[in-house]
This record gives structure tokens, C-alpha cells and sequence, in this order.
């Protein structure tokens, strides 16, 4: 299994998404950016107020690598780590899955699948290629 999740005030709306099978950002309420990871403050404005936005959850690989070592006991040999640069423009840090590390591409199409960690529900997010070529 993998460590339990440590939800922040900040953070915990995302967690509760990914429950529901839901990618979500926050959106801040004053300039409208998008921003991820979660934070009490807008980077661009300052504002304090903001809404949470559900993602597309698509995006491209825009960097990613195979770990090595040492070897991770929750994670299946061979997993990869993917940063993925979303349709909507935010990056975010995952695993992907339902590829090789052969046949991964920089810009390589991926989509959002949500997997369960723990007895309780919580999940996380990962990605997986959607079948796409690089090119679209």
C-alpha cells in the first residue's frame, strides 16, 4: 500500500476530487489563473479567494523518467514518473501507466485514470496514453 494521504486546508478539496473521480485545480477568483499544487495565495494577484475547477484530464508528457533506485516496495517494478502538461495549461507530477518506458514520448497524448490507495476510498491520479500520435 502507499503512505496515507496528508491533506492541508489548502489541499484537501483535490483529495476529496480525485474520491469522485474528479481532477480539480484552483482557480483564483480575482485574475482567473490557474494553479497547481494548491496554495492559500495567487501567485500573479495575491488574492485569497478562489473556486475550485475540474480539469479536462488531458494533456501531453512533457517529462518523465524510470526510477531506479532504490526500489519503492508500494510501487510495481518499472513504474515511471511523468510530468504532464494539461490541455488547460498546469502541469502536474504523476505516475504513467499502460506503456513501456521504451515507447514513451515527450508530447506523447496521455488522459487521467484514478486508482484506489487505501481501504478508506482515497485515490490518486494517473495517466495512461490515450492511443493519439504525438503529432494529434
Amino acid at each position: 500500500m502507499r503512505p496515507g494521504l496528508q491533506p492541508s486546508r489548502d489541499s484537501a478539496f483535490f483529495w476529496q476530487g480525485l474520491r469522485d473521480d474528479k481532477l480539480l485545480c484552483q482557480s483564483c477568483d480575482h485574475c482567473g489563473r490557474l494553479r497547481h499544487p494548491p496554495r492559500p495565495m495567487c501567485p500573479d494577484c495575491g488574492a485569497l479567494e478562489w473556486s475550485a475547477q475540474r480539469l479536462s484530464g488531458r494533456g501531453r508528457v512533457h517529462a518523465w523518467i524510470k526510477p531506479v533506485h532504490p526500489p519503492l516496495p508500494m510501487f510495481e517494478e518499472g513504474f515511471l514518473v511523468a510530468l504532464v502538461e494539461l490541455d488547460e495549461g498546469i502541469r502536474l507530477l504523476s505516475n504513467l501507466c499502460e506503456i513501456s518506458a521504451a515507447d514513451v514520448r515527450n508530447e506523447m497524448p496521455v488522459e487521467v485514470f484514478f486508482i484506489e490507495i487505501d481501504a478508506e476510498g482515497a485515490k490518486v491520479h494517473q495517466f495512461r496514453p490515450t492511443g493519439e500520435s504525438v503529432d494529434g
